[in-house]
């Protein structure tokens, strides 16, 4: 029976419990499936959130499946003394054990790593969820509303957050721009959370009429130019690392949605690619270039195993890459290309667009297929046939015919 190795990882400054076993698609499958476990390519191996209740799916999952081992997990976590941390009773733990899982002494999980909320505030941040949850905000959204309000509770220590009033935030705010130099960018996320907090949870009417927002920095978006681009994609020796920069700059796609990209979504009918739940839960339609239609197809013919959900799958877990992975690739060609510019993967985005313009597509039609909002009252005019979405070339195709791109 396959051995399961139980042991404490930080993922992403989270206490986490990493799976370590040798490759198993029936594990993988069941500790996926049940126990909602992911995969991390940095530390290779799957992991879950440190808590009671994902110990016991983990347990559950692999029950006639494999022995576990957890020696390590049980004596980091018998050793830890601060009063956030998730305890396992101190008792010996023989190896390879499977019997029923392990009790734990202290229910409560630290969410955030440099916690420290007085019990005055404990409330607000579990209401502040909730409601984020009801109003269905994204999991980035409301990961970052719940880690800046958390700063000020930090701050605040033993004072209650539900007594302060606009004077007092307006001071706050000087403090984080004069004495924390937090960006005006920061500023406005900080700001969101809080009126999150005070007019949807504690519903303080007009509470933030009175604060003014800092005004945001014009800055004008980072792009790579077409030599640039040649030596970056040629950089290349992985199909698949290949094809996904090809299809996020042919498309002008963002790192989110090329690693959700479904084989269901490229429709070489009507030489569309379907974006589905884009940010701001927005779906849209780009159009689907000839050249990047013949990549995707040599992609998937010399695949092993062929993707079966998802366009880009990975190997690993036969599920989405991670975002920061595709991220990752993108730093390593351009490091390998000799590129300098301090760029992510987004300027692939960029330059989609501004290649665009360039060429003398309509900006209107840009917006529309970047999927760009605008609160004001210009998006009712920026709407694209489908028809004329699919007229427009892609920029990709001009520098694919220049004949200096490798595949």
């Amino acid at each position: 029976m396959t051995e399961v190795v139980l042991k404490p990882l930080q993922h992403r400054g989270i206490e986490c419990i990493g799976i370590h076993f040798e490759k198993s698609s029936s594990l993988n499958g069941a500790i996926q499936k049940h126990a909602g476990a992911r995969w991390s390519q940095t530390n290779k191996c799957w992991y879950v959130p440190l808590s009671k209740e994902n110990y016991n799916k983990i347990f559950f999952s692999l029950k006639g499946k494999a022995r576990i081992e957890q020696s390590v997990l049980h004596t980091y976590l018998s050793q830890k003394k601060t009063p956030s941390a998730v305890l396992l009773e101190t008792k010996p733990v023989s190896q390879n054990i499977l019997n029923t899982p392990v009790p734990w002494i202290n229910r409560r999980v630290a969410v955030y790593k440099k916690e420290n909320i007085s019990p005055v505030n404990a409330h607000i941040l579990p209401a502040m969820r909730q409601q984020l949850k009801l109003k269905a905000y994204s999991s980035s959204t409301t990961k970052t509303y719940l880690n800046e309000m958390a700063q000020l509770l930090e701050l605040l220590k033993d004072v209650p957050a539900d007594q302060l009033t606009p004077a007092h935030l307006k001071r706050y705010l000087v403090h984080c721009f004069e004495k924390l130099n937090l960006k005006e960018n920061t500023l406005h996320s900080r700001i969101n959370a809080m009126k999150f907090y005070y007019e949807q949870v504690l519903r303080r009417e007009k509470f933030f009429w009175e604060i003014p927002r800092p005004k945001k920095p014009l800055l004008l978006p980072k792009l790579l130019n077409e030599a640039e681009l040649t030596k970056l994609f040629n950089a290349l020796t992985n199909k698949k690392h290949k094809a996904m920069l090809f299809t996020a700059y042919s498309a002008g796609l963002r790192v989110s949605e090329i690693v959700n990209l479904k084989l269901a979504d490229i429709d070489s009918g009507r030489m569309q690619i379907h974006i589905r739940n884009a940010k701001g839960k927005k779906d849209r339609y780009v159009g689907l270039s000839p050249v990047l239609l013949d990549i995707l197809r040599s992609y998937i013919r010399r695949s092993k195993p062929r993707p079966g959900e998802y366009l880009f799958e990975s190997e690993q877990t036969l599920t989405a890459y991670p975002s920061r992975t595709v991220q990752q690739i993108f730093s390593q060609a351009k490091q390998k290309a000799g590129i300098r510019k301090e760029v992510g993967i987004h300027s692939l985005r960029h330059s989609f667009a501004t290649h665009l313009l360039e060429k003398g597509t309509d900006i209107k039609y840009i917006k529309d297929i970047l999927g760009h909002f605008d609160i004001k009252t210009t998006e009712r005019y920026l709407h694209v046939s489908k028809k004329q979405l699919v007229n427009i070339i892609s920029p990709f195709d001009d520098l694919w015919r220049k004949e200096e791109i490798d595949w």
